[in-house]
């Protein structure tokens, strides 16, 4: 690059200033976060990814030099959008993985569906696949995402996009594959949530583990088939 097209030193420093700006912006928006998926934080973090990115553009033009850390932007994960500016309609896709951690427990929640509905006995909770039908079939999903742990569930990624468009789709025509039928470039945004993302805060954490105190005896809290069970208490559809 050549000397005219540097940026100058003050541009490198404003940009500087602007991630410090964005930083706090940003704390203070997770201080004041609503729930998991709180849409300020994450237009808080574009903010700041956006920030970054022009930070070390300018400082690598400049001096040559890059910064020792990386923040994914929102670009990286949607394109521009193109959709509507006053959408008439809209659609949220949400997509959430469990692994399938105490099989027990899943299959004891399952019969005590069954018996609540006055189907014990039937062969519908004797499976892995049939007690989660019963699950899925008894309780919204909202609700098995708040209380997976209950029925034996381990949270694994999830995302939930929203998109816009001019008019509701037509009844039917995406259930086959809905996300394939959706635009990128009509997603007003996306939040995803992913173990990834917490690599790095548990190496730490082990690491702190390691030179600090030693940790206490754990207490021992395996299940001894079904007496631990509490009854289900959720509203009934």
């Amino acid at each position: 690059m050549s000397d005219a097209a540097q940026p100058t030193a003050a541009e490198v420093r404003a940009a500087a200033e602007a991630v410090k700006t964005a930083l706090d912006r940003h704390l203070a928006a997770v201080e004041r976060r609503s729930g998991e998926d709180d849409p300020a934080v994450y237009e808080a973090f574009n903010q700041l990814a956006a920030a970054a990115e022009v930070y070390d553009e300018l400082l690598y033009d400049r001096y040559d030099e890059v910064t020792p850390f990386e923040i994914p932007g929102a670009e990286e994960a949607l394109p521009p959008y193109t959709g509507p500016e006053e959408p008439n309609a809209l659609s949220v896709l949400i997509r959430r993985d469990y692994a399938v951690a105490e099989p027990q427990r899943l299959l004891a929640q399952a019969q005590r569906i069954e018996a609540a509905d006055g189907d014990e006995g039937t062969s519908a909770s004797g499976t892995v696949h049939g007690a989660l039908g019963l699950l899925f079939g008894e309780f919204e999903p909202d609700e098995i995402a708040s209380r997976h742990k209950e029925f034996g569930l381990e949270e694994g990624d999830s995302t939930l996009w929203v998109a816009a468009s001019e008019e509701p789709a037509e009844p039917g025509e995406w259930l086959e594959a809905p996300f394939e039928q959706v635009d990128p470039q009509q997603v007003v945004c996306r939040f995803d949530v992913s173990a990834v993302f917490d690599d790095d805060l548990e190496d730490d954490e082990d690491d702190e583990d390691e030179a600090g105190e030693e940790p206490e005896d754990e207490l021992d809290t395996d299940l001894d088939e079904d007496e631990d069970l509490e009854p289900l208490d959720a509203d009934r559809r």
